[in-house]
């Protein structure tokens, strides 16, 4: 059957299942926060203030007196406003290279236009859940010494458990959280841990198929990305903090133009917000 505008079916590779595993199998940060579907253009939405509520009134929740008054409980919520992002790329590919390359070309440039488009997406998560790497709600502290390249007084393992204290401390649950860095950062703890302190090398993780995770220490999944920010580890628990509101999920169309060739676009919509930011922390200065 002969393509025509916006089928899905280039001789026979179905292209809307294509760019959808594709894309779901090279996310990072999109499969570990919450994600929530919606309709509208923009979302309204409430970060919540860490920490567990105190009474205001009586004063204690124990030993409350036969006949008194309930002591009172008030939740503290910041109300914001997000707008839906649109993310979008499209290729080209000329009659000609299509009838001679078949599908290779197809699925070399529909990879090309996913990956582009869920790099963005998982760029934007990680900001969402770093504030832009500049922390004003989340944790955050700098890297002991002059960061985990220094190798006589740098000290990552540590770094890592006052992020988690801190998680802690504003009663979040940290164990089975996320340490994301980026492949410098990466480096510089495995040779922390096995050349400077002598440690066994930490077992690869069986979770990477599914989330990213390339290995386990402190109780918590070490996640290596090009999305992190450099000079700076991410800690915490994405699935508590951030809620990426889905608008519309990864989509694909080919618009075949006569005689010319096939336009290839790739798609997708949401935003990140930052619900409980206390359960996330970063960790600055990590580079020399």
């Amino acid at each position: 059957m002969a393509d025509t505008v916006e089928m899905q079916d280039i001789r026979g590779l179905d292209i809307d299942k294509f760019v959808k595993g594709f894309g779901k199998t090279n996310y990072v940060f999109k499969g570990l926060v919450n994600v929530s579907s919606t309709s509208a253009d923009h979302i309204r939405w409430y970060q919540r203030t860490a920490g567990d509520r105190t009474a205001t009134a009586p004063s204690v929740v124990a030993n409350v007196s036969p006949l008194s008054i309930f002591p009172t409980l008030e939740e503290s919520w910041t109300r914001n406003t997000s707008y839906v992002k649109k993310y979008a790329a499209e290729g080209f590919i000329s009659m000609e290279d299509m009838k001679s390359s078949d599908i290779d070309v197809v699925t070399s440039t529909l990879g090309m236009l996913t990956r582009a488009v869920i790099k963005q997406v998982d760029s934007d998560i990680y900001n969402v859940l770093t504030e832009n790497q500049s922390p004003t709600n989340i944790g955050t502290g700098a890297a002991t010494g002059n960061g985990w390249d220094d190798t006589t007084n740098g000290n990552p393992i540590l770094d890592i458990m006052a992020a988690k204290q801190a998680i802690a401390e504003e009663d979040y649950d940290a164990e089975n959280g996320i340490i994301a860095m980026d492949p410098k950062n990466h480096k510089d703890l495995l040779n922390y841990i096995i050349t400077i302190k002598g440690s066994s090398i930490p077992a690869f993780s069986s979770e990477k198929v599914r989330n990213g995770v390339v290995m386990n220490i402190l109780g918590m999944g070490v996640v290596v990305s090009n999305n992190v920010v450099a000079d700076s580890v991410y800690v915490g628990k994405p699935d508590v903090s951030c809620t990426w509101r889905s608008h519309t999920d990864t989509t694909s169309a080919a618009i075949e133009e006569k005689g010319i060739g096939t336009k290839f676009r790739v798609w997708e919509l949401g935003i990140g917000t930052l619900t409980d930011p206390k359960a996330s922390y970063l960790i600055t200065d990590t580079n020399a």
